[in-house]
């Protein structure tokens, strides 16, 4: 990573201009050059997250104007700040193979999804989902321990992850699954009713969620659209009153 090399170095050319240049005593030239390593390196990280965060808003106004095939090539132009900074490149691989996901892409999504930020829960479930649907069922349960190892507040994900187990005939597992969800989200109401759904037998309920759930296609192409149109006809309904 470019930027943590040029801050070494810049510490490193302290440190010895200072012991072999001014003769300062080693403890002192090392605490100098340590300081000018924080420095440099914070101030390196700024000046790339502030391009990489321009680039992202510029996706982002694509995105919502469904501009799917420009929004990608911006954030795969972006890819080249991965060699500047950790992480950088995994956060754009999430971004990357979130929209290929969402448009169905399954394909082109999984590359980018296997690089994904283990932090971006919502495409590690993404991941986790096309492994399932490869019958890696091992892969799709790492997986999903690592995304819920470093997003436990999420009850989306450990429903997500409940659902996925129990589609895979592990009820029992998926009950576990929820379970410990409760015990990172006390209280959760979707949580404990899904848990108390698979208890009795019942399918889990996840429609609550709206688009946040539909977005990782574990619902047939029909309930989806069919959702799509309850959503319009509501909003239709809503906006009838005001008519004259």
């Amino acid at each position: 990573m470019y930027n943590l090399l040029i801050a070494a170095g810049a510490a490193v050319f302290v440190l010895l201009l200072l012991i072999f240049g001014f003769k300062l005593v080693w403890w002192g030239a090392f605490l100098i050059a340590l300081t000018v390593f924080g420095v440099v390196y914070i101030v390196l990280v700024r000046l790339t997250m502030k391009k990489v965060m321009a680039v992202i808003e510029a996706a982002s106004k694509d995105l919502q104007a469904q501009r799917f095939e420009k929004a990608i090539r911006i954030l795969k132009d972006a890819l080249q700040y991965g060699k500047w900074q950790i992480y950088v490149e995994g956060q754009i691989n999430s971004q990357i193979g979130s929209i290929y996901y969402i448009k169905r892409d399954f394909s082109n999504a999984f590359p980018y999804l296997e690089k994904s930020f283990f932090k971006h829960w919502a495409s590690m479930a993404m991941l986790a989902i096309c492994y399932m649907k490869r019958q890696k069922r091992d892969l799709m349960i790492s997986t999903f321990e690592k995304a819920v190892q470093w997003s436990q507040k999420e009850p989306l994900l450990w429903n997500i992850y409940a659902y996925c187990l129990n589609d895979c005939g592990e009820t029992t597992k998926a009950k576990e699954v929820l379970e410990k969800g409760l015990k990172k989200l006390p209280g959760d109401a979707q949580l404990k009713e899904n848990l108390e759904a698979l208890t009795e037998g019942k399918k889990m309920k996840m429609r609550s969620y709206g688009d946040m759930w539909f977005q990782f296609h574990l619902e047939s192409v029909a309930a989806v659209q069919k959702h799509q149109m309850a959503t319009m006809g509501g909003r239709m309904q809503r906006r009838k009153p005001g008519r004259k």
